[in-house]
């Protein structure tokens, strides 16, 4: 490294630096991400970190952060303003338990205005900063930085038409690199895109004005007809017309990848007034080569070897499949024999493991783009036409939908099928993208039913009685992460509604709900050696709940534990205690596991499970605790004689 990316710590010493030095500085801001990542497992995103490498400097060189607000939209592109804004000499602690967010955070800098992880609201936070300040009498700028597919976001064009409405200093930046988590889709995605489209029109702009003027003696009359026909053109081929008709003054599209020219265009932008909005084209992964040409891949990574791209670590022993790519084979098994399935999913082709479906059926396939609202809406009709719709959105993604769920979906009792991964404790990224909330939010809606499976064979019988469920809309939430073995051939029967007894026992009963269930199996086991004996259930439905079966172990039992990975508030173990009360059993002593009622910072799975309380050993300790029992003894046969 060179001494200028040795003496940047902060924008301030930054903007000490001379213009034509930037370049230099942006490649060395590159290297260092590659070559952090490149060592670093389970650092999470890439490519979008390096597409915007000029532009973040370019910013920061230009305004005065963190006084003028820069807001981040989809927040893996902030990796280059984190090393920019004070974190460069921790940043080996990014996404690490106890270190660096993955995403922009307000309690961790104060260069990070607005906490970010889901997409399309940079534009409506920018917004609300700029009025604030005029409210408050402040004159500084406001930088919203709008990408990697997020402008496909329904929200981001709400605060497009509010912004251009209320007239306000605002400096939306589009980062314009063709590409999201999978390939951008949609009208918007070509329409911005059609840059050739935009050298045809300022050709054929500047031929009509030179002919124009060079006729004597009416010249002058022709030109002002050809900026009439100009307008006419403009409507039809550049990309800035769309943006302007909302009230902004569109400037671009400009190399994303120029930083001194970025600087000389951001010092003009900042010299205007009103709403403004700068277009650049970036490549996301610039400067990586084998991020260039393959941005689905190098999106998020682990470690590899920089010269050739090939990860560093081989795994050992068995790799059982990912429970995304269950879900993915097992829709395509299921796509076979039904034709009337759909799947649909909202820019996570790849994420979801759908790509099996959508290569065997292209035309039964739909991505909408960062639309989860408009994905659940559009999934409604089509199950009023007779199809069955899946729609696969991850757990903390769906949130977003929640009014679609409730007025497009349940109100309607519409047999839409949800495939809801990375539920539960997702690990490294963090609070934004936990799947904490689905048991509880799904099970206040009417007409819904929820299932969790316990592992893969499970959950291809639950997808399977899911998409032959004729009375409503189903949700299955299952895990990120490996499936527990190779699924077997076949469906598992899955009756509606019953719960599945795993293991008999005399002392007490523990309730599992979905992944927890094996941690309670091995919780079990190791209590019996001890001489203490649980029952063990999967809840399997956690609506509707199996009455017959919570009847019947409140007969044998009066102690209870249930067992979680949802916040204990609304969840499954809420619903077996609403039960209780409500048929007047007061006789158990129940204690949950569970998320508590706080959010879950980011960290490793297993480091974030020994926090909370989530963990073989300590379902065994609630198991002695509620046995009055002590905490160990290895004589504990001994208590019940």
């Amino acid at each position: 490294m060179s001494d200028f990316f040795e003496k940047i710590n902060f924008p301030s010493d930054l903007r000490k630096m001379n213009k034509e030095d930037l370049p230099v500085l942006a490649q060395e801001v590159r290297d260092f991400l590659i070559d952090y990542k490149s060592k670093e497992s389970g650092t999470g995103h890439f490519g979008a970190g390096l597409g915007v490498v000029e532009l973040t400097i370019a910013i920061h060189y230009v305004f005065d952060t963190p006084k003028d607000k820069l807001v981040w939209d989809v927040g893996h592109q902030a990796y280059p303003h984190k090393i920019l804004t004070g974190r460069k000499n921790i940043f080996n602690t990014n996404r690490k338990y106890g270190g660096l967010a993955g995403f922009p955070k307000i309690s961790e800098s104060e260069y990070d205005t607005f906490g970010v992880g889901h997409a399309s609201t940079s534009i409506s936070a920018g917004l609300g900063f700029a009025c604030g300040m005029a409210l408050n009498g402040v004159n500084n700028n406001t930088i919203a930085v709008i990408g990697d597919g997020a402008m496909t976001g329904g929200i981001a064009f709400e605060g497009l038409n509010n912004a251009g409405a209320l007239n306000k200093k605002l400096i939306v930046v589009l980062n314009d690199n063709k590409m999201s988590i999978s390939p951008n889709v949609g009208a918007i995605n070509n329409y911005l895109t059609s840059v050739m489209a935009t050298s045809t029109y300022k050709r054929l702009k500047d031929g009509i004005w030179e002919v124009a003027g060079s006729i004597k003696p009416i010249g002058r009359q022709l030109q002002k007809i050809a900026g009439r026909i100009e307008e006419g053109l403009k409507g039809l081929v550049s990309p800035g017309v769309l943006f302007e008709r909302l009230g902004f003054n569109y400037f671009g599209p400009i190399d994303g990848h120029d930083v001194i020219h970025l600087v000389d265009v951001l010092e003009h932008l900042k010299t205007l007034e009103g709403p403004i909005l700068l277009h650049t084209l970036t490549v996301k992964g610039k400067g990586f080569k084998f991020a260039e040409d393959d941005a689905v891949k190098w999106h998020a990574t682990g470690d590899f070897d920089k010269e050739t791209g090939l990860p560093l670590k081989k795994s050992k022993g068995t790799s059982y499949p990912k429970y995304q790519d269950v879900f993915g084979e097992t829709m395509a098994e299921l796509g076979e024999k039904n034709k009337k399935i759909v799947a649909v999913t909202a820019a996570m082709l790849e994420g979801t493991g759908l790509a099996p479906f959508a290569d065997k059926f292209p035309e039964r396939f739909f991505d909408v783009g960062i639309a989860e609202q408009h994905a659940v809406t559009f999934c409604g009709s089509l199950a009023i036409e007779g199809l069955v719709p899946v729609c696969a959105i991850y757990s903390s993604f769906l949130q977003r939908a929640f009014d679609q769920l409730i007025h497009d979906i349940a109100l309607q009792n519409l047999n839409v099928v949800f495939a809801m991964d990375r539920s539960g404790l997702v690990g490294e990224d963090g609070p934004t993208h936990h799947g904490s909330f689905d048991l509880s939010y799904l099970r206040l809606i009417p007409n819904f039913v929820v299932l969790a499976p316990k592992d893969q064979d499970e959950m291809r019988g639950m997808l399977k009685f899911a998409t032959e469920y004729k009375k409503g809309p189903v949700a299955i939430r299952y895990p990120r992460g490996n499936a527990l073995d190779l699924p077997k051939a076949g469906f598992m029967n899955i009756e509606f509604g019953k719960s599945e007894k795993l293991r008999e026992g005399k002392n007490i009963v523990i309730i599992g709900v979905g992944t927890t269930v094996n941690w309670c199996l091995e919780a079990a086991a190791e209590l019996e050696k001890e001489g203490i004996f649980c029952e063990v259930i999967n809840l399997r439905f956690v609506k509707p709940i199996d009455r017959e079966m919570l009847l019947e172990v409140a007969a044998k039992f009066d102690k209870m534990l249930t067992v979680e990975e949802n916040t204990l508030v609304g969840g499954a173990g809420s619903a077996i205690l609403e039960f209780y009360q409500e048929n007047k059993i007061k006789h158990l002593d129940i204690v949950r596991l569970g998320i508590p009622d706080k959010f879950i910072e980011h960290g490793s799975p297993k480091e974030l499970y020994e926090e909370i309380g989530l963990t073989p050993s300590n379902i065994r300790a609630q198991v002695r605790k509620l046995l009055n029992l002590p905490a160990t003894n290895k004589n504990l046969a001994e208590s019940f004689k």
